[in-house]
């Protein structure tokens, strides 16, 4: 996108962001980044099963990425300003990406982050194009950050 975002999408932009700032949101959020380290399915479900507190704190995340990248994708949020002031939905992507298509296929959901997934690979275009290695630097301070976090342990 070149134009500037209408002031329809930067309202809704600013209602994004807020719903961020919600307590229990946020609560969740700082859970999933120190504690969701996953490589596979089995440790998924180990870490946060489904109906327990953890389960449902991934549950919020991944829903509010979700919701938040298909008003993107749906063309409803402007894709300069939401690339520009977030970042936090490809660290969520990273993280999740290693588990999704056994997720997919063990609830038989072909779409299961399928907007988070679209506008990762949407995000990692855009930005090597402004900021070449931003991507590889990301991904080497998570890996670091995920063995701090194991040692820590």
């Amino acid at each position: 996108m070149s134009s500037k975002p209408t002031h329809e999408q930067a309202q809704l932009h600013l209602q994004v962001y807020d719903q961020r700032r919600e307590a229990r949101l946020r609560q969740a959020r700082d859970w999933f980044f120190k504690n969701y380290h996953v490589t596979s399915i089995d440790e998924a479900m180990r870490i946060a099963p489904m109906g327990s507190e953890a389960g449902t704190f991934v549950s919020m995340v991944l829903g509010y990425w979700e919701q938040a990248c298909a008003l993107l994708n749906y063309d409803l949020l402007h894709e300069d300003l939401f690339f520009e002031t977030s970042g936090e939905f490809f660290g969520v992507w990273e993280m999740v990406k290693p588990v999704v298509p056994a997720l997919r296929e063990r609830f038989v959901s072909k779409t299961f982050c399928g907007n988070l997934e679209k506008v990762a690979q949407r995000y990692e275009k855009w930005v090597e194009n402004r900021s070449p290695g931003h991507i590889a630097a990301m991904r080497e301070f998570m890996k670091q950050m995920r063995t701090q976090m194991a040692k820590a342990a």
